[in-house]
């Protein structure tokens, strides 16, 4: 099972590699590309929350969650109302702004944000997880 996640994880890698190579902007345009991914296995929800939690583990992070920032005039936000949630903001870069709201119980979620400029907002209600990735220019 996890063999399926792992090639599947690297197709997806590969698709968006091969997507941003294409991608071509004059140099003073501003933007941003989201790549989501919501589980619609349990197994996959679980590989999600591994993944999460190993990612907790080597920032340091406790409890129910986190925020790192690199970078400059970066903010952001978690708010938690609820039981067994997690949930993580990473930003890379200047001039980001992400929140996470969790609500109800067992959610998790990691939103990682990278370049410059970018802004997301996650809301999830009871028993919902989730990645997303943001690349701004």
């Amino acid at each position: 099972m996890v063999r399926n996640i792992t090639k599947t994880a690297i197709a997806g890698i590969i698709a968006a590699t091969i997507g941003f190579a294409g991608l071509t902007a004059p140099a003073q345009a501003n933007g941003q590309i989201s790549i989501n991914f919501n589980p619609t296995t349990a197994d996959q929800a679980q590989a999600v929350k591994l993944g999460l939690g190993i990612y907790a583990l080597t920032k340091g992070i406790q409890g129910g969650g986190g925020i790192t920032q690199n970078g400059m005039n970066n903010m952001a936000g978690v708010l938690q109302n609820g039981s067994g949630n997690f949930g993580v903001v990473h930003q890379e870069g200047n001039n980001h702004n992400g929140s996470l709201q969790q609500h109800g119980n067992a959610n998790s979620y990691g939103l990682f944000q990278f370049g410059k400029g970018t802004n997301a907002h996650v809301n999830q209600h009871g028993g919902q997880t989730g990645l997303g990735f943001v690349f701004g220019w």
